[in-house]
C-alpha cells in the first residue's frame, strides 16, 4: 500500500486538506479531483466522522491519489509556503499514564503487578492542542516543564464493550501527540489526592499535534513503531511503541467499559523513558522540541515564556 498522510494546511488566508506524499505536502482536493475520485468531505474532522461509513471508500479515494502523485501522473506541483494546522479537533483526549515500565522506573513510581492492574487513563484537555511549529507557552507559574512523545490512535467509529480482537477495528488512524506536561503542578499538597494530572497536562498549548492523520491502513505493525523525541538537537527519547505495558487493543477495550467510544476520540498511548524528569532536567524558553514517530512523521514546537 502507498502510504499517505492527510493533512489540514493554510495558504494564504485558505484554510484546506493536504495530502502528505513522500515528504511533501500536496493539496488533497486538486490531487482527488485529477484522480476523478470524489471530493464531497473537504475537512480532516469530517473525514474522521464518516469514517465508520465511508473509512473504506476515503482510503481508496486516497492512496489512488498519493499512487499517481508518487508516479508523477498529475500535473500537480508540491505546496510551498504553506503552515501545517492540527490535522483534526480531538473530540476527546484520554492518556494512559505509566505504561511503559522504564518510564514508570525513571518516574519512581510502583506498579502492581500487570497480572493483578488495568490502564491508568486520564483526561488532559482537547483545547491543549497546537500544531507542529506552533509555540508551546510555559506558564509563569510552572517550574518543571517535561516532554513526552506519545503514539495518538484516533477512533472512527462508535463502540461500548469493544473486545481487544475487535479493537483496530474502531481505529481511523494515528498521529503524534507530545503531552507536555508541568510535573510540578502534577502534585498537590493541599488535597490528600496526591496527584493532579488534568492540571498539569491540561495547559493552552501543552498538546502539539500533528504533523497529520495517517489511516490504519498505512501503518502495518502500530506495536512496533520507533518514537523519539530531541530537545535543542540533543536525542532525549528512543523506544519502541512494543514497550507498552497495555497495548492499544488493551487500552481500547479498558477504556470501552467506561463509557462510549466515539470518532474523533483521541487515545494518547503512553511514552518511553527518557523525560526530563528523569534526568533532572526541564524545559525553557528557547528550547526546541522535536518529536518523531516512524511511519507517521515529526512535529516540531519551540518553548515560549508565558
Amino acid at each position: 500500500m502507498t502510504w499517505f498522510g492527510i493533512a489540514t494546511y493554510e495558504l494564504n488566508g485558505h484554510r484546506a486538506m493536504g495530502l502528505a506524499v513522500g515528504g511533501r505536502l500536496y493539496d488533497a482536493h486538486a490531487a482527488l479531483k485529477q484522480t476523478a475520485s470524489d471530493a464531497t468531505l473537504t475537512e480532516v474532522g469530517a473525514l474522521i466522522a464518516a469514517w465508520e461509513q465511508e473509512g473504506a471508500a476515503i482510503v481508496e479515494r486516497f492512496e489512488s491519489a498519493a499512487r499517481a502523485i508518487e508516479a508523477g501522473k498529475l500535473d500537480l506541483a508540491p505546496l510551498t509556503g504553506h503552515t501545517l494546522g492540527v490535522p483534526y479537533q480531538p473530540r476527546r483526549i484520554f492518556a494512559a499514564a505509566s505504561n511503559y515500565y522504564e518510564h514508570a522506573r525513571e518516574m519512581g513510581t510502583e506498579l502492581a503487578p500487570r497480572e493483578e492492574s488495568t490502564p491508568y487513563m486520564f483526561m488532559k484537555a482537547e483545547t491543549s492542542v497546537v500544531p507542529t511549529f506552533a509555540n508551546v507557552v510555559i506558564p509563569p507559574h510552572a517550574e518543571r516543564v517535561d516532554w513526552e512523545v506519545e503514539l495518538a490512535v484516533v477512533i472512527g467509529r462508535s463502540g461500548r464493550h469493544i473486545a481487544q480482537q475487535d479493537a483496530y477495528d474502531y481505529i481511523a488512524g494515528y498521529t503524534i501527540l507530545n503531552d507536555v506536561s508541568a510535573r510540578d503542578l502534577n502534585r498537590r499538597t493541599d488535597y490528600p489526592f496526591k496527584h493532579d494530572w488534568f492540571r498539569g497536562k491540561s495547559f493552552d498549548t501543552f498538546g502539539p499535534l500533528g504533523p497529520w492523520f495517517v489511516p490504519r491502513a498505512c501503518i502495518a505493525e502500530p506495536q512496533n513503531l520507533r518514537m523519539r523525541l530531541a530537545v535543542n538537537g540533543e536525542p532525549m527519547q528512543d523506544g519502541n511503541t512494543s514497550g507498552m505495558i497495555f497495548n492499544i487493543a488493551e487500552q481500547i477495550e479498558y477504556l470501552s467499559t467506561i463509557l462510549t467510544l466515539q470518532p474523533g476520540d483521541l487515545i494518547a498511548t503512553g511514552t518511553p523513558t527518557g523525560v526530563g524528569m528523569g534526568r533532572g532536567i526541564y524545559l525553557k524558553a528557547g528550547d526546541v522540541m522535536v518529536a518523531s514517530i516512524d511511519g507517521i512523521g515529526s512535529i516540531e514546537n519551540p518553548l515560549v515564556a508565558g
